[in-house]
């Protein structure tokens, strides 16, 4: 798909994180950027600032006239007055994920699944093919720290490297040529019906791998389409596979086994070992694209990680505060005992904004399984998006059933005065919600302490 100067491309729900970095892509070809989200954001900001035209209320009148496409989401609803007039209007319009297959169609691709991890996966993959000097782009589910974007843009790239989202079953789209899966946990229910139903379709995605290609899969997965894969993980009998795990001075450090090399006593910046997995899975991928196992090394030592990913906001000897997307009860477990591990002794106290009515309902066991494992919890109200209310599930309910002691409903008018009234130890914000416009006033009112 060839759009650059003397085009127009309009996005219906440009503030999107998958959205933004298409619209990005686009914007660097050369093409006039237009677009509708329903909420201003320091994203949407940074697409304004870099040159691209957004409005924040629906409006036919405020979209441009000569489009020569229009890209929308799955996640805006259909009763959206832009996203009616555009689907009668003839303009050609396309999903972001037929956007993407036609993009990498012609390109050696390497497409990231996963429940979780797939965004860190995806950002460090990048990273460490930028230590290789290889010439890739890459669309990324958040913003990378390394790259200060969700998009990297290689002019000439022959490599596109793609975070391959389960939600609306887009990633069947793509015919990778290395195809990674990081977990298959129940997610998307409202989509799958059953978790049976998402493994089938994650069987599918794998399926579509090119003849020549690679599946990799972390350790304990398994495929039931009988199609070939290797392994990755923390299990000694995965193929690359990490040993000899501690924590020193404060960071996570492990030896690294790769198909040909090994390397001791790599330290890394990102705390938790299901990071330590996605490093695992990064560096799989990099040695199959011929990277070098120092520029490897080297790159898993000095990633900086992927904002709202176990993001550390304040870290010093009265206070540390981390900022995490983690929605899932999995993502929770894992992000909870990443800080457990890192600071054993210390008081830990979550914020968590439950994301969805139906994924709360469908998991509302396991959620509560997984905020137990907290000191302290402040329980914010459910964020619907793109949901109405379901009957009997909200935050008192989850709450209930929630066994820990120390916990508390709070409004978020009132989330600043409770944090400083608890004075945290350690401080964690998790959820896919709103919750991330939080984090700048959190973060400094506790830089002042």
């Amino acid at each position: 798909m060839k759009l650059g100067k003397g085009n127009s491309v309009y996005f219906v729900g440009i503030g999107g994180i998958g959205m933004s970095a298409l619209a990005r892509y686009f914007h660097i070809q050369g093409a006039e950027i237009h677009g509708y989200d329903r909420t201003q954001t320091s994203l949407t900001l940074q697409l304004e600032q870099e040159g691209m035209h957004i409005h924040y209320h629906e409006s036919i009148n405020l979209i441009p006239d000569n489009l020569d496409l229009v890209v929308y989401t799955p996640a805006i609803p259909k009763s959206n007055i832009e996203l009616q007039f555009l689907l009668e209007s003839g303009i050609k319009i396309l999903k972001r994920a037929e956007v993407l297959e036609q993009l990498t169609n012609d390109l050696f691709t390497i497409a990231i699944a996963g429940t979780h991890g797939k965004t860190t996966i995806t950002s460090m993959t990048s990273y460490l093919l930028k230590q290789g000097n290889l010439p890739f782009s890459a669309f990324i589910g958040g913003i990378s720290n390394n790259f200060g974007s969700n998009l990297v843009c290689t002019p000439n790239n022959e490599i596109m490297v793609v975070e391959a989202d389960e939600f609306d079953k887009s990633f069947l789209r793509l015919q990778p040529s290395i195809s990674l899966i990081s977990s298959m946990d129940a997610d998307h229910l409202d989509i799958y019906h059953d978790h049976n139903q998402l493994i089938s379709t994650y069987n599918a995605f794998a399926s579509n791998t090119k003849p020549s290609g690679y599946i990799l899969l972390r350790h304990g997965l398994t495929l039931i389409n009988g199609k070939q894969f290797e392994t990755y993980g923390i299990n000694p009998d995965a193929t690359v596979r990490a040993s000899n795990i501690r924590v020193e001075n404060g960071f996570f450090v492990f030896d690294l086994q790769l198909r040909k090399g090994f390397v001791k006593n790599i330290s890394m910046l990102l705390p938790g070992r299901h990071n330590i997995e996605n490093a695992l899975a990064a560096a799989s991928i990099a040695e199959l694209m011929a990277v070098g196992i120092d520029q490897i090394a080297r790159g898993i030592s000095t990633f900086a990680g992927v904002q709202r990913r176990f993001d550390f906001k304040v870290r010093n000897s009265n206070i540390v505060y981390i900022d995490d997307y983690a929605h899932h009860p999995e993502e929770l477990r894992a992000c909870i005992s990443g800080v457990k591990e890192l600071f054993p002794n210390k008081r830990i106290t979550g914020i968590f904004q439950p994301h969805l009515y139906s994924r709360t309902r469908d998991f509302m066991d396991g959620f509560a399984e997984s905020l137990s494992m907290l000191d302290q919890l402040i329980l914010l109200e459910i964020y619907p998006a793109r949901e109405e209310p379901i009957e009997g599930i909200n935050s008192t309910a989850l709450l209930q059933r929630i066994s820990l002691n120390n916990k508390q409903l709070c409004s978020k008018e009132n989330l600043l005065s409770t944090i400083d009234s608890l004075k945290p130890e350690v401080l964690l914000t998790l959820g896919a919600g709103d919750i991330d416009q939080f984090v700048k006033p959190i973060q400094t009112m506790l830089a002042s302490w």
